[in-house]
């Protein structure tokens, strides 16, 4: 008789030793694994080879060679005849797999509208349907409550100023040893000062080693007077030009 499922969605982990079968929701996948039996017959032909084993020890013995050599002939082939799943092997499993359909039987519910089985957490018992043809109302809800937060942040986001300045790269040498240098005030390399010089004209941040700002191009290490344009010294508070207050 052919093996009829409840389920499609199965796999059969038997093996000449026994019988073991996985049954699968047909919406999720999520699998439930029968208990394990034991192949009785199985069991019996490894008796029957430990038997044929020690008689042909003992033969070698007492000298009844001839008679253990036909019994160990037999073990051979219930062997051989259980390597190809024997007759009495296929109706243990037809058993087998009869018990496992009503022992997973119970973790699984048919929905009436696509007759798939399906497991307890893909049932709507409120309308004896799967959740693929009839979503659970609260589910809906909280999907629908998701989204509209997501459109909401994204909304919020599109409009928001997270970022003011431009934006420029500038890779920052040792005035020492002239290795790249990272985030610090001191050279990874040499450990000289890599603390960047300001311009005393426009402000902009220099390397310690330059001459002329890269910014302006006015001269590093002097201030001009914001008055007559005359060339200061540093820390001067008044021009030596104008008279103006720096």
């Amino acid at each position: 008789m052919a093996m009829q499922s409840f389920t499609r969605n199965y796999d059969d982990n038997s093996t000449e030793a026994g019988f073991e079968f996985v049954f699968n929701c047909d919406n999720c996948g999520d699998g439930y694994k029968t208990a394990f039996v034991e192949c009785r017959s199985h069991k019996r032909g490894g008796f029957l080879r430990s038997l044929t084993e020690g008689l042909s020890a003992g033969a070698r013995i007492v000298g009844l060679h001839n008679v253990a050599y036909g019994v160990e002939q037999g073990g051979h082939v219930a062997s051989r005849r259980f390597e190809g799943m024997t007759p009495e092997w296929h109706k243990e499993h037809e058993v087998a797999f009869r018990n496992a359909m009503n022992e997973a039987k119970e973790h699984f519910h048919r929905c009436h509208g696509c007759y798939h089985y399906v497991c307890d957490a893909c049932f709507n018992d409120e309308d004896g349907l799967c959740v693929e043809c009839t979503p659970r109302e609260s589910t809906i809800v909280a999907r629908a409550k998701a989204e509209r937060l997501a459109e909401e942040v994204r909304e919020k986001a599109s409009t928001a100023n997270v970022f003011q300045g431009e934006i420029g790269a500038r890779q920052i040498t040792c005035p020492n040893c002239g290795k790249p240098v990272t985030q610090g005030k001191f050279c990874n390399n040499c450990g000289a000062s890599v603390g960047l010089a300001v311009c005393g004209n426009c402000g902009a941040e220099n390397q310690q080693d330059v001459k002329f700002c890269s910014e302006c191009g006015a001269k590093m290490g002097a201030s001009a007077c914001p008055d007559c344009g005359v060339e200061v010294a540093p820390g001067a508070k008044f021009c030596n030009e104008c008279g103006a207050k720096l």
